[in-house]
């Protein structure tokens, strides 16, 4: 009694401890070095913001003259020159609307990186948890062919069985042995896929669920959701937006920049006269305009940004079509899988009444032996396939999630 108690602790705290995909969401977002990149690109474009819309650096000019230009008070020694130009009205503003609009692209694209990054994850511990079924159905199917080869011997022992039944099930036992060995050996790689989005040691252990719940979707799951928050889409949007403020800022770069300056002086005094301003320094307030008479630049930069919106909107359709398009084979794969499962699900149930009856007419007369072990071998074959089936479909909904951008609602 105590042995069972201590048992049903242990598959109790397995079951506890088990993890779903969501619990580690979390851990694969503060971790997966690729979408660590996509955040670091967004806020590397946030740092370009105050790059374009702030002001050029003034000049400054200094000049000696080596040969002193001569004026009435005084010989001009050197020249300082202050000057700070300025873009036309409104330009820095548009540079810095574009770029805060490309940034919010990039963090749109972060978004869907971290959303793909979500599908990724159930699409690693699925397969686990088909895994680890599979091994557990195989360990019985071993188990029960164990059983059956104990009394196929023994009835050849008594003289009521044939040795080839005793061969048919230990071939049987050799299958099921190499394919749970080859299993066991699967495990490695499909952890080190999994661990390795989460960005951890290969060996980490992953606690599986040990059951899949299939949930029924309504007709058109979310499908009104499928173009309306898409972080691609949405990020395609502020591109658009953002070439049309470039177009905008490459016309205000084909108008004149205006610049303000000083001027200052030094002037030597003069020795042969006496003056009332003699030495006095030079002050002089200057303003300059650019003229941008060569256009071909400016025309160049405009019909780029109309270029970079059509490609854009032409990015979009092309994004949007496929969106729509694994979207229904996304929502046919769900539903061929819920088929399936209920399938497999009736296929098990009928497989092992049958199974019954064979193994019964087998006790009794100790014939169609057989039939037995290959009804066992159907059973194993749509226990497996179930598995898998639950397995495919959670991965269709969650590839439906990624799709209509469930985590972003």
């Amino acid at each position: 009694m105590r042995h069972l108690v201590w048992i049903l602790f242990i598959f109790s705290a397995c079951v506890a401890n088990a993890q779903t995909p969501e619990d580690y969401f979390t851990m694969a977002a503060e971790n997966n070095p690729g979408l660590k990149a996509r955040y670091r690109e967004f806020e590397a474009a946030m740092q370009k913001i105050p790059q374009v819309s702030t002001l050029p650096d003034p000049t400054f000019t200094f000049g000696y003259f080596i040969s002193p230009v001569e004026t009435r008070v005084g010989p001009q020694r050197m020249r300082f020159s202050l000057t700070q130009m300025f873009p036309w009205f409104g330009t820095l503003k548009a540079q810095g609307d574009a770029a805060a609009l490309l940034a919010e692209a990039k963090y749109q694209v972060f978004l869907d990186a971290r959303n793909k990054l979500y599908y990724q994850v159930e699409a690693a511990y699925y397969p686990l948890y088909e895994l680890y079924q599979w091994r557990l159905i195989e360990k019985e199917n071993i188990s029960i062919l164990e059983s059956y080869k104990t009394i196929a011997t023994s009835r050849f022992k008594n003289g009521t069985g044939t040795m080839v039944d005793v061969l048919r099930v230990d071939i049987m036992l050799k299958d099921a042995t190499t394919n749970l060995s080859i299993l066991d050996q699967k495990e490695k790689p499909l952890l080190t896929i999994f661990n390795k989005l989460l960005n951890r040691d290969d060996s980490e252990r992953v606690l599986v669920s040990d059951s899949l719940l299939t949930v029924s979707l309504a007709d058109n799951f979310r499908r009104d959701s499928l173009l309306a928050d898409n972080p691609m889409l949405n990020a395609l949007d502020l591109k658009i937006k953002a070439s049309e403020v470039n177009e905008l800022v490459a016309r205000k770069q084909g108008l004149p920049k205006l610049g303000l300056g000083l001027d200052y002086v030094m002037v030597g005094e003069r020795t042969d006269l006496e003056l009332p301003d003699n030495g006095k320094d030079v002050f002089m307030p200057t303003v300059s305009v650019s003229i941008p008479i060569f256009r071909s630049k400016y025309k160049a930069a405009v019909k780029e940004a109309q270029l970079m919106q059509e490609n854009y909107s032409l990015q979009k359709n092309e994004y949007s079509n496929a969106l729509t398009s694994g979207y229904e084979m996304a929502w046919f794969e769900i539903q061929q899988q819920q088929e399936l499962i209920q399938l497999y699900g009736q296929q098990i149930k009928e497989s092992n009444q049958a199974l019954n009856l064979l193994y019964t007419s087998y006790s009794n007369s100790g014939k169609e032996f057989e039939e037995v072990l290959r009804m066992q071998q159907q059973l194993l074959k749509y226990q497996k396939m179930k598995a898998t089936s639950e397995v495919q479909y959670r991965i269709a909904i969650a590839k439906l999630n990624y799709l209509t951008a469930k985590t972003n609602q």
